[in-house]
């Protein structure tokens, strides 16, 4: 099973913090690294990443910084998962962008792996493509609420 790796999960720890300050301005890269604990440069190339998916944009000089290009609703999960990992089936047989058949297959068709992997990958699709930024933020604080943080 594909597992994320931490640059994706920097990733999304950085585009959660960029959510929740959506509409008050531009943020630094060093306040960001701060309050995520994330190291700087590993953020620089994050944010440089995130820069060319379109999914952040930077401002220069005073008052300069990373936004999100969009509102936190409108940019999935899957998408950037999708940025920064590539297609979400576990095997290149169950893909529907990368599609590549396997080495060891005699029969795509028929190959029950190739079925169920197809079905992981539909699932995982269907959370990760109806999940936003600002749905996990929700989720976020909910549970801080739930345990009063």
């Amino acid at each position: 099973m594909r597992i994320i790796t931490h640059k994706t999960k920097y990733c999304l720890t950085a585009l959660y913090s960029l959510a929740r300050s959506y509409g008050y301005g531009p943020v630094q890269i060093s306040t960001l690294a701060q309050q995520e604990g994330m190291p700087k440069k590993f953020l620089e190339q994050i944010l440089l990443l995130l820069k060319n998916g379109g999914v952040v944009h930077s401002k220069s000089g005073r008052g300069g910084g990373y936004q999100l290009t969009k509102p936190p609703d409108q940019i999935t999960i899957g998408s950037i998962i999708r940025m920064i990992e590539g297609p979400l089936a576990p095997l290149p047989c169950a893909s529907e962008t990368a599609y590549r058949l396997c080495e060891e297959c005699i029969d795509p068709e028929t190959c029950g792996t190739r079925q169920l992997m197809k079905q992981v990958r539909d699932a995982t699709a269907q959370i990760l493509d109806h999940t936003t930024l600002a749905d996990v933020c929700q989720m976020i604080q909910s549970k801080k609420a739930a345990l009063h943080l």
